[in-house]
């Protein structure tokens, strides 16, 4: 069984710079977002297919730690596929939660953030909506922060 959260937010910035931004993530969350991102570390591989991370949480976050491994990178298409693995981020009844992010153009020049979040639980028991609730409002809130520092550094992004 899993259980599907979808996330969009609507950019004024196109989709190759947001894309870039999203690129860097692993940099920026730390600095941007550090009360939900302490750190993430390359364990094994260099950023392509395959490579696994480790995510240490910041203190607003109700777990420590999660694993997760590059599942696909298509800069042409401005998407980034990863799945956590393991950690206490699976909350005890998550097998693994995929997430599909994609940059979609807009026709006003800007472009939409999506984010396809699927936890694929372990038996019948599942994510509560509340639980879904505070995630979509954490993934909204991470990238509009992104977003905001990338748009006060232009010279970077």
């Amino acid at each position: 069984m899993s259980v599907t959260l979808d996330v969009q937010v609507p950019s004024q910035y196109p989709a190759d710079k947001v894309f870039k931004v999203i690129s860097d993530f692993d940099n920026l969350a730390p600095k941007v977002i550090p009360q939900f991102i302490k750190s993430i570390e390359t364990v094994q591989g260099n950023g392509d297919v395959a490579t696994i991370k480790n995510v240490t949480f910041g203190d607003a976050v109700p777990y420590k730690s999660a694993k997760y491994k590059v599942d696909a990178v298509d800069p042409n298409n401005y998407s980034y596929d990863y799945s956590v693995i393991e950690g206490d981020s699976l909350i005890g009844i998550l097998d693994s939660i995929y997430h599909h992010v994609k940059i979609v153009p807009s026709s006003n020049g800007g472009s939409v953030y999506t984010q396809t979040v699927i936890y694929n639980c372990k038996g019948t028991e599942k994510p509560s909506k509340e639980f879904l609730k505070k995630e979509k409002e954490v993934y909204e809130n991470n990238y509009k922060a992104i977003e905001a520092y990338a748009a006060a550094h232009p010279e970077v992004y």
